[in-house]
């Protein structure tokens, strides 16, 4: 089973718009270029949104050639509404036109609708709030996206949901719009054009991420990834837990090591709970489980390392001669 529907799972909690506000990056050339990694304030931006300017509660702020704005008065701006999961790091986007994003923190998956897309820049959460591309959150809210170099302007225009009559069907929708008629099925959920019914209304806008799905993962993938996580590093922190997932899955790409989950996990003496019964009797807790489903989605913290060790239990030449990249509460992480 597609692990889609473990996100059906969830509860959503009250964001606390006060507390926390989504921030959507806008990719756009910028003629003033912040340091790389750092975010910079940008008080000459302005932002337009249907042909009026945006009176924006905190300021813009530039990284690299990328603008980011406050999602709280974005999402408002088009209507949508905003949930926060504080267990998970997650916000989940509702549109008025019923769509249904989910953002996890640092993890570049993003679930439209429950499929899932892998997009160009992860969400990350910095000072109390999480950051996201506004290009990606335009498409998503079903607009578009304009950059005036000239008068530092970003403008946002709503799109309206085109309607079918007997004039204007499916092959002249997707002409004004630009987008195939395979496109608009898919971006409206519909599996043919016997599905599109006279005064039916129809999302025009393609998000582009729509050309990136995310590899699917199974709910035994997941399973068995939180279980053996639960055991090497349970009692330590979410950023250990998904270390010991990354190795794992590390492995798994890596041409040295079998190249399942399983397979990984059940050979060589690097997992010794798999084979003494500690892994059968292993029951994951929610850390785990968001640990291993967020470095199934492609969160990584600890690069390409295939190895792990406690360097006050494990020691001899093979240890001592790995390059460690990281080191993640009592473990090091090395290849």
């Amino acid at each position: 089973m597609n692990l889609d529907a473990q996100r059906k799972k969830r509860i959503h909690k009250p964001m606390l718009i006060a507390v926390w506000t989504l921030i959507f990056t806008l990719m756009i050339p910028l003629s003033t270029v912040a340091a790389k990694g750092k975010a910079e304030v940008a008080d000459d931006i302005k932002i337009q949104q249907d042909g009026q300017e945006i009176k924006l509660a905190d300021p813009a702020r530039v990284i690299g050639n990328k603008l980011y704005l406050p999602v709280a008065q974005v999402a408002k701006l088009f209507g949508a509404k905003v949930d926060w999961d504080p267990d998970n790091e997650e916000a989940t986007i509702d549109t008025t036109f019923g769509d249904s994003i989910v953002l996890g923190n640092g993890v570049p998956v993003v679930y439209f609708n429950d499929n899932r897309y892998v997009t160009a820049t992860s969400p990350f959460e910095m000072d109390g709030r999480m950051y996201v591309p506004l290009r990606d959150a335009a498409e998503w809210l079903h607009a578009k996206i304009d950059w005036n170099e000239e008068e530092r302007i970003a403008v946002l225009e709503s799109v309206p949901q085109a309607v079918v009559t007997e004039e204007q069907g499916l092959a002249e929708i997707g002409k004004i719009a630009g987008v195939s008629a395979g496109e608009l099925l898919k971006r409206n959920g519909l599996k043919s054009e016997e599905d599109v019914k006279p005064n039916a209304k129809l999302r025009v806008v393609i998000p582009s991420i729509f050309e990136h799905e995310a590899a699917p993962f199974t709910e035994k993938d997941l399973q068995l990834l939180a279980k053996i996580t639960q055991v090497e590093a349970g009692n330590e922190s979410y950023e250990s837990q998904l270390a010991v997932a990354n190795v794992i899955l590390n492995r798994v790409k890596d041409s040295r090591f079998p190249d399942t989950i399983r397979g990984v996990i059940y050979s060589g003496k690097q997992f010794p709970p798999a084979h003494n019964g500690l892994l059968d009797k292993s029951v994951a807790k929610a850390t785990a489980l968001r640990a291993a489903k967020d470095a199934l989605n492609g969160k990584n913290n600890i690069e390409d390392a295939v190895y792990f060790y406690n360097p006050k239990v494990t020691k001899g030449a093979f240890w001592s001669g790995l390059t460690v990249v990281d080191t993640v509460g009592s473990h090091r992480y090395a290849k």
